[in-house]
């Protein structure tokens, strides 16, 4: 019989046998091996070869004692639900922490109610909820309990194990519904009109160079990188800004290699219109920008209002509308969740050595949804903190919306 085939049999008799039973049934199928029998049992029931030894020498006495008369016994109502064999009488064994020092349970309550509380001036300090601390601190108090008692009590006591959670909406929002019911009119709208929709965002900075990716990939042998990802051993860091068209369902990102500013931001708008949205939606004399409320596009930003104003309205003569998603909010927007998704998975646990890998991965980023990504490198140098003057302010040809008008406005080309 090979090992297999008494694994197999021993799996299936062992949710049926105690201990004793477990030993006894080993030692019977060694004796039938033969020699050998001892180490190819051991083998396939992880029961060791001195425990099978002990079990042969038990079978042996027990066939030499006299057999005892049989005995009928009353037959027992069969059980609804089956349970094991005992060898051990109800209430044997040691026993338990608590029930050898019935004040465990109060210390232990006591210390757990402790801890969300103390002095960060005194000498009571904050200590952490663990198995080894509290039973520590227990063993101070005279109380003996090992962490498995601990855990064991704790369990009892209904406490387990859990992380953060994060609190369901934002609260100082008040208006936070009532812009998403805009945001879906609109997009509405300019959907019934065959108009352009399109989401923006900058995505995470990346640091290029042999600097750990997130994420693990099918491989032979793994990329051996940096074990610090310090900024100053990049190469360099990568700005990715991403545009992506709602209805088509295709992306397009600038990997910008100085710093995300709103010049920077809507000149990735311009890029895009000139490459793919005039030719896509030719004819078209509106645009529509979900944006969110912060970075280089931020609602509040004057730099942002005026580029949009100069380099997009004016020049293409297009009427701008822009929608700004409330704080918080930033994973409702749908760059975020159908564009710089798909790229992080397709670059997971992949070092961005270079930015012709960058620019590769973002480009081979596609979806069975069919999304198509174009990427291209902006090596201009746009500098932080561009001044609007109230002047130029003034000229902005914008209109805010009746609905949320700081998050919502229209910027028209100058007559």
């Amino acid at each position: 019989m090979t090992p297999d085939q008494i694994r197999s049999k021993f799996d299936f008799l062992r949710p049926a046998m105690d201990e004793r039973m477990c030993q006894l049934w080993a030692a019977n199928e060694a004796r039938a091996l033969g020699v050998g029998g001892e180490e190819t049992v051991s083998a396939a029931t992880d029961l060791s070869c001195a425990q099978i030894r002990a079990g042969v020498e038990e079978l042996e006495r027990l066939v030499a004692a006299p057999v005892p008369p049989v005995v009928q016994k009353p037959r027992r109502r069969p059980s609804a639900v089956w349970q094991p064999y005992r060898i051990r009488r109800p209430g044997g064994g040691r026993k338990l922490a608590e029930v050898k020092d019935p004040g465990l349970l109060t210390a232990l309550e006591r210390l757990l109610v402790d801890e969300v509380a103390g002095d960060p001036m005194g000498e009571q300090k904050w200590v952490r909820s663990s198995l080894k601390q509290l039973s520590k601190r227990l063993k101070e108090e005279e109380h003996q309990a090992s962490t498995s008692t601990v855990r064991r009590l704790l369990k009892a006591m209904h406490f387990s194990l859990k992380a953060n959670k994060r609190k369901q909406g934002r609260f100082g929002c008040p208006e936070r519904d009532a812009q998403f019911q805009y945001i879906a009119s609109l997009r509405q709208r300019f959907t019934m009109a065959e108009l352009p929709i399109i989401s923006v965002d900058t995505k995470k900075k990346e640091l290029i160079g042999e600097f750990k990716n997130p994420g693990r990939v099918w491989c032979r042998q793994a990329d051996e990188v940096d074990e610090h990802g310090f900024p100053s051993a990049a190469k360099c860091v990568a700005v990715p800004f991403g545009v992506y068209d709602v209805t088509k369902n295709a992306g397009y990102v600038i990997v910008g290699r100085s710093h995300n500013t709103p010049e920077f931001a809507v000149n990735t708008i311009v890029r895009w219109w000139e490459d793919e949205g005039c030719v896509t939606y030719l004819g078209a004399e509106e645009l529509l920008i979900l944006a969110d409320g912060g970075g280089s596009n931020g609602s509040r930003l004057a730099a942002w209002k005026m580029n949009l104003q100069e380099k997009l309205c004016d020049r293409f003569r297009l009427r701008v509308t822009v929608c700004h998603y409330p704080p918080g909010c930033s994973k409702w927007n749908p760059v975020e969740h159908r564009l710089f998704s798909q790229i992080s998975i397709n670059w997971a646990g992949k070092p961005l050595q270079t930015l012709a890998i960058m620019l590769g991965y973002i480009r081979g980023t596609t979806t069975e949804t069919g999304l198509r990504v174009k990427a291209h490198l902006d090596e201009s140098i746009y500098r932080k903190g561009q001044k609007v003057s109230k002047k130029d302010l003034a000229r902005i040809n914008l209109q805010p919306h009746a609905v949320c008008s700081g998050r919502n406005y229209t910027i028209s080309p100058k007559q």
